[in-house]
């Protein structure tokens, strides 16, 4: 067992004032539905604080030591804050009880996602997301969810894994590397991410293209195992549907997988439906149920990236219910 991650470390969100000052802007209840190490989550409450009013922030997280260490970093709102255990596709369920007990008083004005990995998680080798540290080769999110990422390597036949390599990963070596998995299991079954890794880095016909297969690779098996993409599609409308008029949904995402379905949301809620070409209608067939507060995603700056690398693909988009 490899020592346990000191989750304080991690105090620096990605896109962290420009998410909370665009999120945070009347009082009412607050969702982090990733909650992580607590850092979007402790910026969002002090700018609570200085709103004043009545307010709550709900932290969501499907793991069990997150949620103890945000309970520790956040214990100063102790009386303003309180997490849930579970998955953010689940969040019209997971509030239901929290709404009915806040009643009018505290509407839902902010939903939060930050998707992907944790810097927490990726940083330890025990829940085995990275390729850089060796551990087992898991990379649930929820460490009682039924499927890793060692199922599918050893598990699915070799088209299946080309196709998943180049799905979710964008990878163009995805059959090159389907193969060369094929291979290696037949020898023995692969468990660890460095078994892994070695046989991705053997497969490569160059090393210039090494650290982006190893990622894309990793990644694909990642948004597998986890099923990502159908979560985050549940998570939009799950969110919007609980957010209280004048209420905002912001999301962070990572790579264009994602930020596509993000985009085609949030698109769609704030674009009213006027059927088709020459009907000439006076009022559209269905209004817009939002507006965009940012007309293209932010990103993080150059002064950012360079404290924290893990911001540089970030992605942040916000709406406002109607």
């Amino acid at each position: 067992m490899s020592e346990p991650v000191d989750y304080r470390d991690y105090h620096e969100p990605v896109l962290a004032e420009a998410t909370t000052s665009l999120l945070v802007t009347l009082p009412g209840i607050y969702i982090d539905g990733t909650l992580g190490g607590g850092g979007h989550s402790r910026r969002m409450l002090r700018l609570l604080d200085d709103l004043g009013g009545k307010s709550l922030l709900v932290g969501i997280d499907q793991d069990s030591d997150a949620l103890e260490a945000a309970g520790n970093i956040l214990e100063a709102w102790c009386g303003k804050s309180i997490f849930l255990r579970g998955n953010f596709s689940r969040v019209k369920e997971l509030m239901a009880p929290v709404t009915q007990g806040a009643g009018k008083e505290m509407p839902v004005m902010g939903f939060l996602l930050d998707l992907g990995v944790s810097s927490f998680q990726i940083d330890t080798p025990d829940r085995g997301f990275s390729y850089l540290r060796d551990g087992p080769l898991d990379m649930r999110m929820d460490p009682e969810g039924p499927v890793t990422a060692a199922d599918i390597v050893n598990g699915y036949d070799e088209p299946s894994l080309a196709r998943l390599f180049r799905r979710y990963g964008e990878e163009p070596l995805g059959g090159r590397i389907a193969r060369a998995v094929g291979a290696a299991r037949a020898a023995a079954p692969i468990t660890t991410t460095g078994e892994l890794a070695g046989v991705i880095r053997q497969a490569c016909p160059r090393k210039d293209l090494v650290i982006k297969t190893l990622s894309r690779i990793y990644q694909a098996l990642r948004i597998e195992v986890n099923d990502e993409l159908g979560v985050l599609e549940r998570a939009l409308q799950e969110g919007f549907s609980v957010l209280s008029p004048g209420g905002r949904f912001a999301v962070i995402s990572y790579h264009s997988l994602e930020d596509r379905i993000v985009k085609r949301f949030f698109v769609a809620k704030c674009s009213a439906d006027w059927g088709p070409k020459g009907l000439a209608l006076r009022e559209p067939l269905k209004a817009a149920e939002a507006v965009m507060v940012t007309t293209k995603p932010v990103q993080a700056s150059d002064e950012e990236i360079g404290r924290n690398p893990r911001s540089r693909s970030a992605r942040l988009r916000v709406i406002q219910k109607h």
